[in-house]
């Protein structure tokens, strides 16, 4: 291989790299949201509800910032967006210094607000680019495959969260009662500061990485911006608006999202209810463990799956799938319950990428503005996780599980609706 040769090779993959390894990087933040779900429920002694704003705060970020991401991204290029949106990252997570010195739950939801933010600029650009960086008749494929890597990150961070958040130390109250007031303070801080060295680290990397995407040439397509042509304008939402398809695709994905974060951040406080009383939040991170395991092996097999099977028609079949293995987890409280929770991951697998490939297929000049209300409807893990919470503190956690099993059912009426979209050439 020549000079020249290599020095192309090094310039088309290396950006390529960089920006895969988005996909790794978000899904560590997202996930270790579903750690930090149990240990402040400990640590402040919250509710599921109040436990469970930790994913709104977050998502919140999301629906705030997805526009303004998306116009960042039109005005200034994909490799704009993308600096700006590790710099957020990157400062959300060292707020986590501050916030544990203080053992304010509100100042780490606003550090969780603001890693969020940056990650809804890193998603509204990474995943269009990706799109775009090939033929639009495998842009399902390519994005599926692309969000592999996100499963790597999402098993990251629960081995992370579970290695040096969860303590093991869960005290029952006639444990707690036992303790002296100075010993229960101690207990709090510990837990709340154990939060504080994974997140410095995550600082750290990330901040590394927006250097190393500084520094790196990237093709015209991510650098570029676009011309005044197809400059951006919100005229662009109220034509996206009016397109019933598209709009359906954005009603789905929220659903999703609300889907995949309630079954994922209420999985310990299920095993909690479903399994063997006292068994340490260590042992129960186990199963979330293996249902991102699921997951990820789940988004591997619909990629190669997708060469021989329509992927909305995929997506139908895994869409009904869960909604049987929810309505198991909601009458069979139990290990079988619970075995069926982790299950749904890995027919979740193809849904994020499936239906944001979906939707913004055919969009041509709409695309990028089309791809912001398809990451704002990620505000779905703020909503509906939050009503999940709230039907389990009225109710049992089992039963709470209704909430993600209606969402499955939106999705597979979603994947319905495209098969016949495709066969009357509507979309």
């Amino acid at each position: 291989m020549t000079t020249t040769t290599s020095s192309k090779a090094l310039t088309l993959w290396l950006p390529l790299f960089l920006i895969v390894s988005l996909f790794f990087m978000w899904g560590v933040a997202n996930n270790l949201n579903d750690i930090l779900i149990p240990q402040f429920r400990r640590a402040f002694d919250l509710t599921d509800f109040a436990s469970g704003l930790v994913q709104s705060a977050f998502y919140m970020g999301y629906f705030l910032l997805a526009i303004p991401a998306a116009l960042a991204m039109k005005r200034f290029g994909y490799k704009a967006a993308v600096i700006v949106g590790l710099l957020l990252y990157g400062t959300g997570a060292f707020l986590f210094y501050p916030a544990a010195m203080a053992e304010q739950y509100v100042y780490f939801l606003l550090a969780l607000f603001v890693i969020a933010s940056g990650l809804a600029f890193l998603e509204t650009s990474a995943n269009p680019l990706i799109v775009a960086m090939g033929s639009p008749e495998t842009a399902e494929r390519r994005l599926n495959f692309a969000q592999s890597f996100n499963s790597f990150g999402a098993i990251s961070g629960v081995l992370i969260g579970r290695e040096f958040i969860l303590s093991g130390e869960e005290h029952v109250p006639e444990q707690f009662a036992l303790m002296t007031e100075v010993e229960q303070a101690a207990y709090y801080t510990a837990e709340v500061q154990a939060v504080m060295g994974p997140y410095l680290a995550i600082a750290v990397i990330v901040l590394f990485w927006t250097l190393a995407v500084f520094l790196v040439k990237f093709p015209a397509v991510a650098s570029g911006h676009e011309d005044t042509e197809h400059s951006f304008r919100l005229a662009d939402f109220k034509v996206l608006m009016k397109r019933r398809y598209y709009m359906f695709a954005v009603i789905a994905q929220f659903v999703y999202v609300g889907a995949q974060v309630c079954i994922w951040s209420y999985m310990i406080r299920y095993g909690q209810s479903a399994l063997p009383a006292g068994t340490p939040d260590r042992d129960l991170a186990n199963y979330l463990f293996w249902s991102l395991v699921a997951f990820m092996v789940g988004r591997f097999i619909a990629t190669a799956l997708m060469s021989k099977v329509e992927p909305a028609r995929l997506m139908l079949v895994y869409a009904l799938a869960n909604v049987g293995l929810c309505l198991v987890a909601v009458a069979l409280p139990n290990m079988v319950g619970m075995l069926a929770l982790v299950s749904t991951s890995f027919f979740m697998s193809l849904m994020f990428p499936t239906i944001f490939a979906l939707g913004i297929k055919g969009l041509g000049p709409l695309a990028k503005s089309g791809s912001a209300f398809l990451i704002m409807a990620i505000i779905g893990g703020a909503v509906v996780t939050a009503m999940m919470g709230l039907v389990s503190d009225l109710s049992r956690i089992n039963i709470a599980v209704l909430v993600p099993m209606v969402c499955f059912v939106v999705i597979a009426f979603f994947a319905r609706a495209s098969l016949r979209s495709r066969r009357t050439g509507s979309v």
